[in-house]
C-alpha cells in the first residue's frame, strides 16, 4: 500500500509505502488505543453515575452488589454448616471424655465437682439445621470452658495418681529373690545355733550363693557394712521412716548414700555373718521397729508359704537376730 501525503503550506509531498505486516501492526495499535480509552471512559462514566446516583447506572450496580452478597453469604453459609458438623463431633466428643474423666476421678480419689468453677450447661445442641455464627460462637465458648475445666481434672488427677504410684514405687513390695521360696518366717522360733526361742525379726530366702538380690522399693542406701551377725549388709531408707534391711550378701553392688530403684540389683546372696547356709535375711523396720514382711509383699504379690515348722529345723534355718546395729 502506497500513501502520499502533501504538504501544500510548504508545496511538498511525502509517499509512505506500508507492507501487509506494517498494515496489521498499525490496526492493531489503533485498536489497542480505542479499547483503552474506550474503557477509561466506561469506568469514569460508570464510577460517577454510581456516585451521583444515575438511574440505569445505580440499579446495574445494585444488581452486582446483590449478586455479590449472595454468593458472599452462600460461602460463609456453606462453611457454616461444615463448622456445625464438626462441632457437633467435638461436643459427642468432649462427652465421651468427660465420662471418662469421672470414671478415672473415682481411682484417683478426686470428685470432679471439686474442680468445676461454674455450673455446666449443655451448650448449643447441634442438629440438621443451620446455624448461625451467634450459637456457633456460643457452643465454642462453652466447649472452651468445658475444656478448661477437664484439663484442671486432668491435672488433679494426674498429680494423685503419680502421688499414689510414687508412695507404691517406696513401699517394699517387690520380691527381694526370684526363686520365690520361703525359709523361716517372721515371729518366735527355736534358734538353729543354740537351741533357745528367739524372736525372728524378718524372712529368709534360701537360694544358691551369687543369686540377685533385688531392693524391694526404691529409697536411699543408708547402711552398707560388715556386721558380725548379718555379715555384709546393706539398709535402704524408703522414707516416712520406712527401712529395709537385705543381710549376710556374698556381694554388695551399692554404697551408702546409693539412690536406688525398685527391683534395682543391689547384692548377692551368701552366708556371711551368723548364718547356717547360703540365703537372704530380709527385714522391715518402721520407727526402728520390727514389722512382718509379708505382709508387704502380699500387698504386691501372692508369695508362696512354705511349711515353716519343717523348713525351720533344716541347715539352712536362720539365728535368732539381734537389735539393729548403730
Amino acid at each position: 500500500m502506497h500513501l502520499i501525503i502533501t504538504d501544500a503550506w510548504l508545496a511538498k509531498s511525502r509517499a509512505v509505502y506500508l507492507s501487509g505486516t506494517r498494515l496489521v501492526l498499525v490496526g492493531f495499535v489503533a485498536a489497542l488505543a480505542l479499547m483503552l480509552v474506550a474503557a477509561g471512559m466506561y469506568h469514569w462514566v460508570f464510577l460517577k453515575g454510581a456516585r451521583e446516583g444515575w438511574p440505569l447506572i445505580g440499579s446495574l450496580v445494585k444488581l452486582v452488589v446483590k449478586d455479590e452478597f449472595e454468593q458472599r453469604d452462600r460461602f460463609m453459609r456453606e462453611n457454616l454448616d461444615v463448622m456445625a458438623k464438626r462441632l457437633g463431633e467435638m461436643q459427642a466428643k468432649m462427652m465421651q471424655l468427660e465420662a471418662l474423666g469421672e470414671r478415672v476421678s473415682g481411682l484417683a480419689g478426686v470428685n470432679p465437682n471439686d474442680i468445676k468453677t461454674q455450673p455446666g450447661r449443655g451448650g448449643v445442641l447441634v442438629t440438621g439445621r443451620s446455624l448461625t455464627m451467634e450459637e456457633l460462637q456460643a457452643t465454642l465458648a462453652d466447649l472452651d470452658r468445658l475444656t478448661d475445666q477437664r484439663v484442671d481434672l486432668m491435672t488433679v488427677m494426674e498429680s494423685r495418681l503419680f502421688d499414689q504410684k510414687i508412695k507404691k514405687m517406696m513401699v517394699p513390695t517387690q520380691q527381694p529373690v526370684q526363686t520365690g521360696i520361703l525359709g523361716s518366717s517372721f515371729g518366735w522360733r527355736i534358734d538353729p545355733l543354740n537351741g533357745r526361742s528367739a524372736l525372728h525379726t524378718g524372712l529368709d530366702f534360701p537360694a544358691e550363693p551369687g543369686t540377685s538380690i533385688l531392693a524391694a522399693a526404691g529409697g536411699v542406701v543408708v547402711t552398707q557394712e560388715y556386721h558380725a551377725a548379718y555379715g555384709n549388709m546393706v539398709e535402704v531408707d524408703h522414707g516416712n521412716d520406712l527401712v529395709t534391711r537385705y543381710a549376710h550378701a556374698s556381694r554388695v553392688l551399692v554404697k551408702k548414700g546409693d539412690l536406688i530403684r525398685r527391683g534395682q540389683k543391689i547384692a548377692e546372696v551368701g552366708t556371711t555373718g551368723r548364718s547356717t547356709g547360703p540365703h537372704l535375711h530380709f527385714e522391715v523396720l518402721v520407727q526402728g521397729v520390727y514389722q512382718d514382711p509379708q505382709k508387704f509383699l502380699t500387698a504386691g504379690q501372692k508369695l508362696p508359704q512354705a511349711p515353716t515348722v519343717a523348713i525351720a529345723q533344716s541347715p539352712a534355718a536362720q539365728p535368732a537376730q539381734i537389735p539393729r546395729p548403730k
